[in-house]
């Protein structure tokens, strides 16, 4: 049989109890290796040099004792079994070392212990190695993030407070940076995921390059991080924001057979004793970001109080966080604003549209044109494009209505939401509603933004039985071009061209080659903003099918109250 190799460090100052020792452990078929100490000095060298499985010391050897014995061992290697093999030691003795740390007590003319005690305590060693691993493991997940290893977001907030209290108590400055990765979704969306978390990991190491010993680096969430410089100038700031710029944007990320490079937009936010709060500088640093992503990406940005640009995005994103709350809270309501057709001794159906308000808290009605920049920027759009589906489906199948033609716009986000128009299938066939009730409307900026899947997903609402519009028509640098590509049944003219085309003749002329050009191609049109009788005469002329403004009607609510009739 092999023997089972063992090391112990025997604090012993006989040479002779030592070889009973090893013989004991030998007849166990153990292979002992053993260094013996009698010092203080030399067992914590020992300790400290190599690694051992345990500790066996006598209870007492001239300048040195087993109670120093067992300090040493707990201050070094606390997890290492302790034994204490005597000649002569008091129960009281005994009982006040086991307090102290020792595992065991061995009397020297009792030596058939020895074996059993060792065994005993390997394996209890062992589990408190695990236990302390285990525990050490779980401390480290909730303060770092398991794919990076870096800081998480609880930990960096933490740590983002302590530097706002000492910029106040020491007045010195930090500085926040928010890198966002640029290229992250091709990546993910190309090879998947387990290729975006290898990319992440790789960053994490990129990052912790360039930072400094003082500075904390954090995975905020996705494919973006943050650093904090602390008690660091802002020219120095720039410059390490910089540095990690390139660095990202010298990365190649290789995967299998494919390699990519990719950029950073890092904002950048100044932490001083003026700064009020950790979500303020945050969402400095964030909308810094996203300016930086605007202004063409792979790009530093400073957030700044007089920055007429952040300003916008900072109220922009203060509409997120109101528009998330009213749809949880449905503190959406509906208007709906009716058509006039202006052919003589025209039967067809009715038409109208319907459009969005928000409620506030205080029920205020909010237009549409101080929340939508918001959900359309920040990415919410399509959340607030199926609220209005579906409401919109529920009030005609609760009202019973089984003619007309009801316009619902739709957003560019939506056009690439590949779930929305089976979303739009699924609440017609719930409630029961004919698909020819429905046309979804969207710009005409929208619609060529994309050209493809915006005839995609055209077609594929068309197939349902509903009909389209093209809004805002004209405001295209080239409008006609597109009418024999988009699969449309409605022409909305731009407003912009009806509002003054009694005044304005070159007006009038671009609303009379859009209406022609669309009843060539087979289209109803449709002039928005019709504010007077004039304009609505001078469409007359021109023969525009259906106009539409508060010259026609002002947008009702659908319970017909007096305080939002106006609106």
């Amino acid at each position: 049989m092999m023997s089972t190799a063992l090391r112990v460090l025997l604090v012993e100052d006989s040479e002779d109890d030592a070889m009973l020792l090893v013989r004991e452990l030998k007849k166990a078929e153990y292979s002992p290796k053993v260094l013996r100490v009698e010092s203080r000095d030399c067992m914590t060298s020992a300790l400290k040099d190599q690694q051992w499985d345990v500790v066996v010391t006598d209870h007492n050897i001239p300048g040195f004792s087993s109670e120093e014995a067992i300090e040493i061992v707990q201050e070094i290697t606390p997890d290492l079994p302790v034994i204490i093999v005597s000649g002569s030691i008091g129960e009281d003795i005994a009982v006040a070392a086991m307090k102290m740390g020792a595992h065991d007590y061995i009397m020297k003319d009792n030596l058939k212990r020895l074996v059993p005690a060792i065994q005993r305590e390997l394996r209890e060693a062992e589990l408190r190695r695990s236990h302390r691993i285990a525990e050490a493991t779980i401390h480290h997940l909730a303060y770092h993030d398991h794919l990076t290893g870096l800081v998480n977001r609880n930990e960096f907030d933490r740590h983002l407070k302590e530097a706002l209290a000492s910029a106040k108590s020491e007045n010195v400055t930090h500085v926040l940076l928010y890198l966002d990765l640029d290229q992250f979704k091709v990546i993910n969306d190309t090879c998947g995921h387990q290729a975006g978390d290898e990319l992440l990991s790789q960053l994490a190491i990129v990052l912790r390059k360039r930072i400094r010993g003082n500075d904390t680096l954090a995975r905020l969430g996705g494919d973006e991080f943050g650093l904090l410089l602390g008690n660091c100038p802002l020219d120095q700031a720039k410059s390490i924001a910089e540095e990690i710029r390139e660095a990202i944007s010298d990365f190649r990320f290789v995967w299998r057979d494919k390699s990519f490079g990719i950029g950073v937009s890092i904002g950048m936010a100044v932490i001083s004793k003026t700064t009020q709060c950790a979500d303020e500088v945050l969402s400095a640093a964030d909308i810094a970001c996203y300016a930086a992503k605007d202004l063409g990406r792979d790009r530093v940005h400073l957030y700044t109080d007089d920055d007429a640009d952040l300003k916008r995005r900072h109220t922009e994103m203060q509409w997120v966080s109101r528009i998330k709350d009213a749809l949880e809270e449905n503190r959406f309501i509906l208007h709906r604003q009716k058509m006039q057709s202006l052919r003589r001794n025209d039967g067809t159906v009715p038409h109208s549209e319907f459009l969005v308000r928000m409620l506030d808290d205080d029920g205020t009605i909010i237009m549409p044109g101080a929340f939508i920049p918001a959900a359309e920027r920040y990415g919410i759009m399509t959340h607030l494009d199926r609220w209005v589906v579906e409401a919109v489906i529920k009030h005609l199948a609760h009202q019973a209505i089984q003619k007309g033609v009801h316009f619902i716009n739709l957003s560019g986000a939506s056009l690439n939401d590949q779930g929305f128009s089976s979303f739009i299938k699924q609440q017609i066939s719930q409630h029961n509603i004919s698909p020819d009730l429905l046309c979804f409307e969207i710009t005409e900026t929208a619609a060529i933004a994309n050209l493809s899947k915006a005839v995609d997903f055209i077609d594929e609402i068309r197939s349902l039985g509903c009909q389209f519009a093209l809004d805002d028509f004209g405001a295209g640098l080239s409008s006609f071009s597109y009418l024999k590509t988009l699969p449309v049944d409605y022409l909305k003219i731009d407003g912009a061209f009806v509002r003054d085309l009694d005044k304005d003749p070159m007006d009038y002329a671009i609303v009379q080659a859009i209406n022609e050009i669309g009843h060539v191609a087979g289209l109803h049109t449709i002039a928005e903003f019709v504010e007077n009788d004039a304009a609505l005469n001078s469409l007359k002329e021109i023969g525009v099918d259906l106009a539409q403004g508060y010259g026609i009607e002002h947008p009702q609510s659908l319970d017909s109250s007096p305080s939002s009739a106006a609106l």
